[in-house]
């Protein structure tokens, strides 16, 4: 597993000016996982995400303090996209955030989640980072299963900043 960060361009454009090839790999992965963006509401419609709707979220993404777009690759191949926050918004929480964790649905359930997953959490723990935190959608219990058999605990209930969605916040330490 090779995880890269989406970086603006050399120029310092953003990801919405991404090259072709790569917006079509990020566009078909996150179209691929319709079942996941029905449950979250990011796109209007969840069985037909556009390269452009894709190209404006990853720009959301990085316009974030602190926040890192990774690439999963696998054999070559866009397996997964992490976001992550090296630095939550609020002061007193000291710990770094998963914001999302996608694999393409087309080889979930392979175990390239919790590649992807402990990957992230190598990084973060090589940045002497005590612990990682994350938030699920209440609406989402495969996500939920699959982040506290990754050892993740429940540590809070409270709706996400952008869309007032209930959430289960999960705390694991490193």
């Amino acid at each position: 597993m090779i995880l890269e960060p989406l970086a603006a361009t050399t120029d310092g454009t953003t990801p919405g000016d991404l090259p072709g090839p790569l917006l079509t790999e990020l566009t078909a992965l996150y179209a691929s996982n319709h079942e996941f963006f029905a449950l979250s509401g990011d796109f209007p419609d969840a069985y037909n995400i556009r390269p452009e709707q894709v190209a404006t979220a990853l720009a959301d993404e990085l316009a974030q303090p602190s926040a890192e777009v990774l690439l999963g690759r696998s054999e070559g191949r866009l397996v997964g996209v992490v976001v992550t926050l090296a630095h939550h918004p609020d002061p007193a929480d000291p710990d770094p955030w998963i914001g999302l964790l996608l694999v393409d649905a087309r080889v979930q359930r392979t175990g390239l989640g919790r590649r992807l997953a402990t990957a992230v959490e190598t990084r973060f723990r090589s940045a002497d980072r005590a612990a990682v935190r994350l938030a699920v959608l209440d609406n989402n219990p495969k996500a939920l299963a699959f982040w506290t058999a990754l050892g993740y605990q429940l540590i809070d209930h409270r709706k996400d900043a952008q869309l007032d969605r209930p959430c289960t916040v999960l705390r694991k330490p490193l």
